[in-house]
């Protein structure tokens, strides 16, 4: 058995390469830990890190399955893949679950916490042949002769051919770092990177060399945030601090590899300022970091740990250079808004002149939405109020921007602000002429929030409607209130300035304050529900609804449930949709008494979810379609397919950070609900008969 790794592994640059191309094939960029695996007939098995340490005693139950697998071989194998961790479903996870186990150095004899995998994506040698030599095709082909294609503990990659458009769908929906796009004839070059792999990154990740860390602050343990830089030839440039993503054992365990190291002497090419007292270390521990974007000063924004690597060396750690990528190719369903281009900024962030301004262009976006983007963070990176002009002459002051919302992830006002900005065109016709409830997060989502109804003091250019507060009685209008009405940027502005987080409109039109222009079932697990449950439900919803010919759209509500929506044909009464939607939540739950319930009093329902029709009277609302949402992980009610509900989805792949991507790949799913006839319900009604 060999004591050091036979191959080095073949790396990717990062690159730009067109979704479309039958010159490529694209995998997953898998977020875990890149390994060579040695597997021999005999029952011998061992893993290699990509710097050539072995891995085999920190994850055995890999060791111990390839072992097994290799029986079946009648000569010695060796493969690249990756060791990624596994949720409760199977899925490949992020690299930070993997904590606790890359750095241990013995077997382990209990069981992990969390399941992991290997996923084989190239065969280089099996037996006296070495395949490096041939295309990727070829080793393609080859390895699924060796490698199950079922979910187990070894696995194959997942792979498409000459079209990657709904592998990266997938990736914005589920939040993966991004894809690889490798060249079909390309050779294998070990210890090589090379442009026939290219990374097509999505959400920012990279390794940093850790310079000092800070004291900390009130009761934070150990450390207060971490001193990141990289490396420019010789010289180690900082980018930033990072103080978010850490647990408590966390922060113990890299305040123990910290200690050490420390010296006194910075060894940051130019000393960084700091708040807190920093302390300094040798630079040789490497962290897993994410981010949203690089500022123009060239420091990181949103940092997020994830980790601690072994596997890379830290003069080796450089700013990752991204290129903007059209995503012009991708077609999306009719009547799709494409919003933008899906891009990073490049190497080279100083300075916020004509250049800057050029890379922090939003492509594909309007000239007006890109314009208010940019505003908004020179605003908020400038922490100043400012006021927003619009083409259309209309003014909307904003204040506060760099107010953390959430602070889990360290969101901002701004945050949200950008976000409904880019979100735009897609959520303005889903609030069109609706009276607006605002539930307001002034002190964001950790706050005590309140309900606003009536408009009161509101700027001029924001619109405002008197709105019947009930149906009339005898013919007679009863009492009418002051409600802002969606529909415009300005008010779309307006409202979230005012910290109104979710956009929670009517579900009639001011035009016709007392029909409902469509039916809505809200699917409330009780805690400890898994969301699993709630899919159940919503297919179930969807197979009654089927029956009654009658058409469906499924959203996630940003939060913990899902919505599923029925349009309806003009003129029906709220009375009306409130009675049909009554009769198929109660069709569903008795079908399905142990996983579905109508029973309002939270006593009474158990471990099921709760399908709740009552939000169809007049003035009720839900969040809308788009609508950002106080949950912990920004999330955003998002529409689905039912595609999508039925081969399952994780609802926290839905935040104000991927939900634009996600529109910009698939289109807006939201549109056929708003391009629908409605429902008959006579005929309907036939039917349940």
């Amino acid at each position: 058995m060999s004591q050091q790794p036979v191959l080095k592994p073949m790396l990717a640059s990062i690159g730009d390469a067109s979704l479309t191309d039958p010159q490529l094939v694209y995998e997953p960029k898998y977020d875990g830990i890149r390994a060579i695996a040695e597997v021999w007939p005999d029952g011998r098995a061992r893993l290699w890190s990509r710097l050539g340490n072995d891995k085999t005693a920190q994850f055995p139950e890999v060791g111990d399955a390839l072992a097994l697998w290799g029986r079946h071989l009648r000569a010695p194998v060796v493969l690249d893949g990756e060791i990624v961790a596994l949720d409760a479903r199977g899925q490949p996870i992020g690299f930070q679950n993997l904590q606790g186990r890359i750095h241990t150095t013995t077997r382990t004899p209990s069981a992990p916490a969390v399941p992991v995998a290997f996923i084989a994506f190239d065969l280089l040698k099996d037996g006296d042949r070495d395949y490096r030599d041939r295309p990727l095709v070829e080793r393609r082909a080859a390895l699924a002769q060796l490698v199950p294609a079922d979910a187990g503990t070894i696995r194959l990659s997942e792979q498409v051919v000459g079209d990657g458009r709904r592998l990266y769908s997938q990736a914005l929906a589920r939040g993966w770092e991004g894809l690889i796009a490798k060249r079909a004839d390309s050779r294998y070059k070990s210890g090589a990177r090379t442009p026939d792999w290219r990374k097509l990154k999505i959400v920012q990740v990279q390794e940093f060399v850790i310079g000092g860390w800070t004291e900390p602050r009130n009761a934070r343990s150990y450390f207060g945030a971490l001193l990141l830089g990289v490396y420019d030839g010789p010289r180690l440039e900082y980018v930033g601090h990072i103080g978010t993503g850490f647990t408590e054992a966390e922060l113990d365990r890299v305040m123990a590899r910290l200690r050490p190291l420390e010296t006194g002497r910075c060894p940051f090419a130019t000393t960084p300022p700091s708040n807190e007292r920093p302390h300094w270390v040798e630079p040789r521990l490497v962290a897993q970091v994410k981010f949203t974007e690089w500022t123009a000063d060239g420091r990181l924004r949103h940092p997020v740990y994830l980790g601690l690597r072994d596997d890379k060396r830290p003069t080796d750690v450089h700013r990752e250079e991204v290129h903007t990528r059209t995503l012009a190719t991708r077609a999306g369903p009719t009547g799709a808004t494409p919003l933008a281009r899906i891009g990073v900024r490049g190497r080279g962030g100083a300075g916020t002149g004509k250049k800057a301004r050029e890379r922090d262009r939003h492509d594909g976006v309007s000239a007006e939405l890109d314009a208010l983007i940019q505003a908004l963070t020179d605003l908020e990176r400038a922490r100043r109020d400012g006021t927003l002009r619009l083409v259309d002459g209309r003014t909307v002051a904003v204040t506060n921007l760099a107010k953390v919302f959430w602070p889990a992830l360290g969101f901002t006002k701004g945050d949200l602000i950008r976000y409904y900005v880019r979100i735009s065109p897609c959520v303005l016709p889903v609030v069109r002429d609706r009276p607006l409830v605002m539930k307001r997060f002034p002190n964001g989502i950790t706050g005590k929030p309140f309900y606003q109804h009536r408009a009161e003091h509101i700027p001029e250019g924001i619109r405002v409607e008197d709105v019947p507060v009930a149906a009339p009685r005898g013919g007679v209008r009863v009492e009418s209130r002051p409600h802002i009405v969606g529909g415009d940027l300005a008010t779309l502005l307006y409202t979230s300035q005012l910290a109104a987080i979710s956009l929670d409109p009517w579900f009639s039109r001011v035009q016709s304050p007392d029909e409902a222009d469509f039916v809505a079932l809200d699917l409330d697990p009780a805690d400890g529900v898994p969301f699993e449950r709630v899919l159940d439900v919503a297919r179930w919803i969807r197979d009654a609804l089927a029956v009654l010919d009658v058409v469906s759209v499924p959203k996630t509500s940003g939060s913990r449930g899902l919505h599923v929506y029925v349009p309806l044909a003009p003129g029906t009464p709220y009375e009306a949709g409130l009675l049909f939607g009554e009769i198929v939540a109660t069709l569903v739950a008795h079908k399905h008494p142990r996983q579905a319930t109508v029973e309002r009093a939270i006593a009474a329902r158990g471990s099921r979810v709760y399908v709740d029709y009552m939000q169809n009277g007049r003035g009720k609302t839900l969040a809308s379609a788009y609508s950002a949402r106080a949950s912990a992980y920004a999330g955003v009610s998002t529409p689905l397919t039912w595609d999508e509900v039925e081969a399952g989805v994780n609802r926290e792949d839905f935040t104000i950070k991927t939900v634009p991507h996600r529109v910009n790949a698939v289109g807006d799913l939201w549109a056929a609900l708003r391009q629908s006839a409605g429902v008959d319900l006579a005929k309907a009604a036939k039917l349940l008969r």
